[in-house]
């Protein structure tokens, strides 16, 4: 079964969990927010009088109203199922203190006949040959086993019966049961009685779901006490903890006062919710920030998303910043940066959030480029030497690095292996690419000029640092000289992205914003930007990547194409144009306020990737930007 879209997001510093907009739970990821993924299915259903089992996420008799508690990360779904007229309001969320997933279910009957109920959980978890699960029940507790980890669901009532061998064909009709307690499968089924509901009464019940380390509490001796403390936590308590919670970090980050400002609502609603999302794909202990929740384990239709880019890094850490969220920035740099760079200087593609490498398929030059960059915008934010200071080194090995690349394109050696662009798909030299090393190197000539008095008693550095700006100096007249000369095309009078293609692509903006390789309103580079808009701009107003985009069905435009569009405009003071397009971007965002990696161009709708940092990146950068400018 294929889960495509997350339409909602919640968690903790540990626990992370995705939902389905009808309130099916999609996935959970623990310890970290992109590793590892427990859930194939879990399904929540109830039996009513002699009926069958009526899925909660899915049923042809229920009606679903979804939205999040104001300001928080705690997801309240609404379930009428118009057949028996029970009503089932479901709350989710992470708690704060705790790596405890809480399903709490209220059920009214709504209709004039008394209601038996019966309350079922079915649980299928990932599992294969190097990780074999197994499922028992212990204490009133279904656990589901295997070498590392045990997911386990429990509430604080008895079992009416459970089956951990054939459940998956038997829960359809509502009865399970069986007389082994342990059994060798990864899919099993718990059932509680709610007992009799009269017309205009309620039942309550709690779910937990527990993610455990192996490591931490044995399955067989300790996991049971651990269950039985996290019984006697007062629900209530632990809602209002974590609704406080998220409330003060919305109120806390709020650097640009939205809240107190005219924007409209649903500008408000993608502001905060962008707020809350961060603090969901950074990894705690490392600062690493997964570009999204994933939604293709199989790699049916991509390569995989829950993964962290550092290229991305140029973009979200300034986002971050924005947000003030600068300790996460610095962790991002000092920790995650440091830990990820090669003996040789680079980074390669990308690295699971706790920094290992992650699976990729090629090499790209901007991720390297893009550290320099992002670490040295976020100094001028925090204005910490010292954070330049304990970064140095990698820098210098960064820039090395580069030095090496374009000295190899520039005498045309290639010796060094070819780069992929940024949307990686086409391997060789590309104006993005090679933008962004510009403005890494002018960076790491201010970095230098910054630090230099520091080093005043070590004359070898002072040398070393000398010498490395006179080459860097004219390193950068030479990039600026070789694309001029490379990526201009005489026949089109325009700037194109490759020299293969020869394609219009909105990361020729790259170029101008933020990379400074030329100047926004240079001849060339207007008669550029009117190419985009001929042949990137689509009838609804937004924009796709690049000329025959095809990607995930084609001619879908990117929230971070069309912002990127706005960005070049604020720079020239096309003010009207920038904000079309910003608006453009608030008007695909989801109720819940996420933004898609794509527009679904007929529909006007968020697609494929649901709450995609980069897209929330964006954003912000550019809101900040006209709420200063006061254009909204």
């Amino acid at each position: 079964m294929e889960k495509y879209i997350n339409d909602a997001i919640i968690g903790n510093k540990k626990l992370t969990a995705s939902f389905s907009k009808k309130g099916e739970l999609l996935r959970i990821f623990y310890p970290n927010c992109d590793y590892k993924q427990f859930i194939h299915e879990l399904f929540i259903g109830v039996k009513v009088n002699d009926s069958a089992i009526i899925y909660l996420h899915n049923d042809i008799n229920n009606v679903y109203i979804q939205s999040y508690i104001e300001n928080t990360n705690i997801l309240q779904t609404e379930i009428l199922n118009t057949y028996f007229n029970l009503r089932i309001l479901q709350t989710d969320f992470v708690t704060i203190k705790e790596n405890i997933l809480v399903k709490d279910y209220v059920l009214k009957n709504e209709s004039n006949i008394n209601l038996n109920v019966d309350f079922l959980a079915y649980s299928n978890v990932l599992t294969n040959m190097n990780n074999d699960t197994c499922g028992f029940i212990k204490n009133d507790s279904l656990i589901q086993y295997n070498h590392d980890y045990s997911m386990c669901i429990f509430s604080k009532e008895k079992l009416l019966s459970y089956q951990v061998n054939g459940a998956k064909e038997t829960i359809s009709s509502g009865i399970i049961g069986g007389k082994d307690y342990i059994g060798l499968s990864p899919n099993s089924a718990i059932s509680y009685d709610l007992k009799e509901i009269k017309p205009g009464e309620e039942a309550h019940i709690t779910l937990y779901i527990m993610i455990n380390d192996n490591e931490k509490n044995n399955v067989f001796s300790e996991l049971e006490s651990e269950i039985e403390r996290i019984r006697k936590i007062d629900v209530k308590d632990i809602f209002n903890e974590c609704q406080k919670y998220w409330e003060k970090f919305v109120k806390e980050h709020d650097k640009l006062n939205v809240e107190k400002s005219e924007i409209n609502d649903k500008i408000k609603n993608i502001y905060r919710r962008s707020i809350l999302l961060f603090n969901l794909l950074q990894n705690k202990d490392t600062g690493g920030i997964s570009a999204g929740i994933e939604v293709d384990e199989g790699k049916t239709k991509c390569g995989r998303y829950s993964y962290c880019w550092p290229r991305d890094a140029v973009f979200i850490t300034k986002a971050l910043d924005i947000v003030g969220m600068q300790n996460e920035t610095t962790k991002f740099y000092s920790i995650f940066c440091k830990k990820t760079q090669s003996k040789d200087g680079k980074w390669e593609q990308r690295f699971y959030t706790d920094c290992r490498l992650a699976p990729s398929w090629g090499y790209q030059i901007d991720e390297t480029a893009s550290v320099i960059i992002g670490l040295y915008d976020h100094y001028l934010k925090i204005k910490d030497k010292e954070f330049l200071k304990s970064n140095f080194k990698m820098c210098e090995k960064a820039v090395e690095f580069l030095e090496k690349y374009v000295n190899d394109i520039l005498e045309n050696k290639n010796k060094i292996q070819k780069s992929y662009d940024l949307w990686e798909e086409y391997e060789g030299i590309s104006l993005y690419s090679i933008s962004a090393i510009f403005s890494a190197i002018n960076d790491m000539l201010k970095i230098d000029k910054i630090l230099k008095p520091l080093f005043e008693n070590n004359r070898l550095k002072i040398e070393v640092i000398n010498k490395r700006s006179i080459r860097l100096e004219k390193l950068v007249r030479d990039i600026k000289e070789y694309a001029v000369k490379t990526f201009y095309d005489e026949e089109r009078k325009t700037y194109v992205r490759n020299i293969d293609d020869k394609k219009m692509d909105i990361s020729i903006i790259g170029s101008i914003v933020p990379f400074e390789l030329f100047l926004p309103k240079e001849k060339n580079i207007l008669n550029t930007i009117e190419k985009i808009d001929m042949t990137l701009r689509t009838y609804t107003g937004g924009y796709i990547r690049y000329e025959g985009d095809g990607y995930i069905g084609g001619y879908n435009p990117w929230p971070i194409a069309t912002l990127w569009m706005a960005l070049y405009c604020l720079e020239v003071g096309e003010y009207k144009k920038s904000v079309q397009c910003f608006e453009f971007v608030v008007n695909s965002a989801t109720k819940h306020g996420f933004l898609g990696e794509q527009v679904d161009n007929e529909k006007m709708q968020a697609k494929w990737i649901i709450g995609l940092a980069w897209s929330h990146a964006m954003f912000i950068i550019v809101l900040e930007k006209l709420h200063k400018l006061k254009l909204l």
